[in-house]
């Protein structure tokens, strides 16, 4: 199987609400994973900061894919992806997030993306092939 990269799929719980809801904060979060992963931006960071209580929205478009961040401040929590078409160092998730957000707990999932299928199992070949179909909106 050929792989596409690896992706990183993080969630941080009793984060600080004010730093949750704070682009400045976000936008020192963004700035140090850039750097400290050596990570090409190549677009500016896309921001989206929600009324009242609710969060903040971002995504920079990177040569190697993207990174984002939803945050939740009403319930400390924030999740964030990176998807990395090339190898990079793992990255201290747990402990940057608590310096730079106040998490309490951090879930760091990493997944190696597939750009090919598998070969066919020696018992698989012959079967009929599956088919994708396109999802359908879901009735009331």
């Amino acid at each position: 199987m050929s792989t596409a990269g690896r992706e990183w799929i993080v969630d941080a719980h009793g984060c600080d609400p004010a730093r949750l809801a704070d682009l400045p904060s976000l936008e020192a979060l963004f700035a140090r994973i850039v750097a400290e992963l050596r990570l090409t931006p190549v677009a500016d960071p896309i921001w989206h900061v929600f009324p009242g209580p609710g969060g903040i929205t971002g995504l920079v478009p990177l040569a190697e894919s993207h990174l984002t961040v939803h945050t939740f401040p009403e319930h400390g929590s924030a999740c964030l992806d990176l998807f990395c078409c090339r190898e990079r160092p793992v990255w201290p998730w747990e402990a940057r997030l608590r310096e730079l957000l106040g998490a309490g707990t951090v879930t760091v999932r990493s997944v190696e993306r597939a750009i090919a299928a598998p070969p066919a199992a020696p018992s698989d070949r012959g079967a009929p092939a599956t088919r994708s179909r396109t999802p359908q909106p879901l009735g009331h």
